[in-house]
Order: structure tokens, then sequence, then C-alpha cells
């Protein structure tokens, strides 16, 4: 893997890195030879006690406040901005209500404007009604944006949690610890099968066991910075990815109940399990109530076992965000989470020292990430259509 640095996009991980193997994912991310690599330290720690030299807000001039006014990325849309306001009020219901508001409006103004082209697409201002569509897509993709971004901001906001800071405000010294880590808060939102299989995964991208002990946890490791995004940056798509899949295996096992009992579809439709039945997740592979669909399901109850018998198709499926908005927003996120605040890219490959602990916050908050933006995805999609990527 090449570590130099670059002005091109970091955020692409061999086209999303998810055609080869979902829970494999970390291998397609660096080798064994390129895992972070732990270095002596004169320091240990033994008990439950803090880092001496390890809490975020590393040193005199740095400034890495974790808050939700310190998110890797701001609103740049007027729309963005107050619905950012209201997140901070901790007015749940009047920022639900906002949302949606918001979202219907920007759907009727791009709808207008698209009608109004096709109204006048044989006059003389054809030109003119196409251009102000065209301005007017621009325009509602920067809000839709901002507003998924900060409708996953919410969900952090709910486990309250917040989001690394930029890097850049974080690091002194080469030197990057978080503290608090909220693992526990990180991991709640995830089902036990889940969670085994993030477990693996932090396993293969950074090397954490789940026997190790404090002093392991805090012994001083080396990573270099693309190295971090890339890692950052596949375990949003692995969060993505299991929440999609999760879903996909309830629905199975759900279904597969009604070859004994048809009378559970109206009742499982009616509890919510219409929008995921035809939603995009099924469009790959239809599901059959028939006997033998029955016997595949009852073999695939674990889900570990059910995703690793997906076929290309569906693993890429289920893996690949579904919609432009989505895959922006994680490689905006990512970008300004690592790079430059200026231009956003990584101009410098520098060697961030850490610890494993830190390392599992931050694939922890990216796998959550990645869980949110599937919800937030369904949900805006549902009243402004997304594009589809």
């Amino acid at each position: 893997m090449d570590y130099r640095p670059s002005n091109a996009n970091p955020f692409l991980v061999n086209n999303y890195a998810v055609k080869s193997s979902a829970l494999g994912l970390h291998r397609l991310v660096f080798s064994d030879s390129q895992k972070p690599r732990q270095v002596p330290s004169s320091v240990y720690f033994s008990g439950h006690r803090r880092p001496l030299v390890a809490v975020a807000r590393a040193g005199a001039s740095s400034n890495c406040e974790f808050s939700s006014l310190n998110t890797p990325l701001e609103p740049k849309s007027a729309p963005g901005k107050y619905l950012s306001g209201l997140l901070l009020s901790d007015d749940a219901e009047e920022f639900q209500d906002a949302v949606c508001k918001q979202l219907e409006q920007l759907a009727a103004d791009r709808d207008d404007a698209i009608r109004r082209a096709d109204l006048s697409s044989r006059s003389d201002e054809a030109c003119l009604h196409r251009r102000i569509a065209e301005l007017r897509e621009q325009e509602c993709q920067i809000v839709v944006e901002d507003i998924m971004y900060i409708l996953v901001l919410y969900k952090f906001h709910e486990i309250k949690v917040h989001l690394v800071p930029r890097l850049s405000k974080c690091i002194y010294n080469h030197r990057l610890e978080l503290w608090p880590s909220n693992d526990w808060e990180l991991e709640s939102i995830h089902s036990f099968e889940v969670l085994e299989l993030i477990r693996e995964h932090l396993t293969g991208v950074i090397g954490w066991k789940a026997d190790s002990n404090v002093a392991d946890n805090w012994a001083t490791t080396e990573i270099p910075r693309l190295q971090l995004c890339r890692v950052y940056a596949a375990s949003i798509l692995y969060g993505y990815f299991l929440k999609s899949a999760s879903l996909r295996h309830h629905l199975e096992l759900n279904l597969g109940l009604t070859c004994q009992n048809p009378l559970l579809v109206p009742e499982l439709l009616s509890c919510g399990m219409k929008n995921i039945a035809f939603s995009r997740i099924g469009r790959a592979q239809s599901t059959s109530l028939g006997p033998e669909s029955c016997i595949r399901v009852k073999k695939r109850e674990n889900l570990k076992c059910y995703v690793m018998g997906f076929d290309p198709e569906t693993l890429e499926m289920c893996a690949k965000p579904k919609t432009r908005e989505a895959v922006s927003l994680v490689e905006k996120h990512s970008c300004a989470l690592f790079g430059d605040e200026n231009t956003g890219l990584i101009e410098t490959n520098d060697v961030i020292v850490t610890s494993l602990s830190s390392l599992k916050r931050m694939v922890l908050e990216a796998v959550a990430f990645g869980s949110f933006l599937w919800d937030t995805e369904e949900y805006v999609d549902a009243v402004y259509k997304l594009k589809e990527d």
C-alpha cells in the first residue's frame, strides 16, 4: 500500500472495498504487515487508571473538545445551520418536526423548478428555466446533505456521544489519545450478533483483542494518517453493511415463520416490516415463501453464517451506500476528520502515535456512523427522493 502524500481524494478505498468479502473487509484495507505497530513505551498502566499523557485536550495549543459544536463538518446551508441550532436546544419533538418540514419544502421546491422547466421546454425561456432547475438542484443537494449529516449527529446525540473533532485539533506532538472512550455507548446500539462481527472487525483492522489488558490497550502504537483514514472510511461502510444485512436477516427469519402461519404476514407489515420488505434491500434477490426457503432460513439463523452465504451481487448491494448523497457524506466526513482544515485533503502522511484504546474508539464511532447513515438514508429518501448511486 502506498502511503505517499497525495492531493488526490483520500477516501477512495478500492472502490469501497466490498466486492470480495464483507466479513473480510479489513483484509482489503491493509495486510498483516501494515497493521498498527506497537513500539516500546516506558509508561504502562494497570487497573482502571487513566493514562498519564492521554486525553483529548492533549496540550496547550490543542483545541480538541468533544461537543455538538465541534464536529468535523459544519453545515453550509441556512436550513442546515437552523437545524444544527435546534439540535443543541435538546427539544427532540421540535427538532424532528423541523426536519420533516425542511425536507417537504425542499422536495416541493425541487419539483416546482423541474415542473417549470418542463412546461417551458418549447418556449423561448426554456434555456433559462432549465438553468434555474439545475441551480436549484445543486442548492437542494447541499441542503439535503446538511440535513442528513445533522440527523446522523442527532442519532449520536441520543446515545450521548460526540463525534471525534478534526484530528488537526486533537493531535499534539504527533500524539493522539481520545478520552472518554464511550465504548459502551457506541456498542449499545448493536445486537449481540452484530457486536460479534464488529469485534472480529476490530481484531482485523487494529489488532484489538477482547482479552487484552489495560496495559496493552494503552501501550503506544503508531499508524500513518492515511492508513487510519482508510480504516475509518472502511469501518463506516462496514457499519452500513451490518445494518443492511442484519435487517435483511431479520426479515427473512420473520418471513420464514409465515411458511407455517401465513396469517403473520399482515402482522409483520403492520409492525413496519413493509418498508423493509419492499425496499431496495430486497431488490437483487427476492425471498420465496416455499418449503425450500423455509429450510434455508432455518439454516441461516446465525447472522455470521447468513452473510457468509451472500452472493457477490447481494454483498455489494448491502455494503455499498444506495444514494449519491450518502456516498458524498462518507467522503466529506472522512476528509474533514483526517484532512487539512482548509483544503480537506490529506497533504501529509505523518505517523500518528496513539493507542489501541483510541483506535478502538475511532473504529466503533465509524461503525456507528455507518449504521446511523443507513437509517438516515431510508428516512430522508421517503420524503425527499435521493439520487441512486
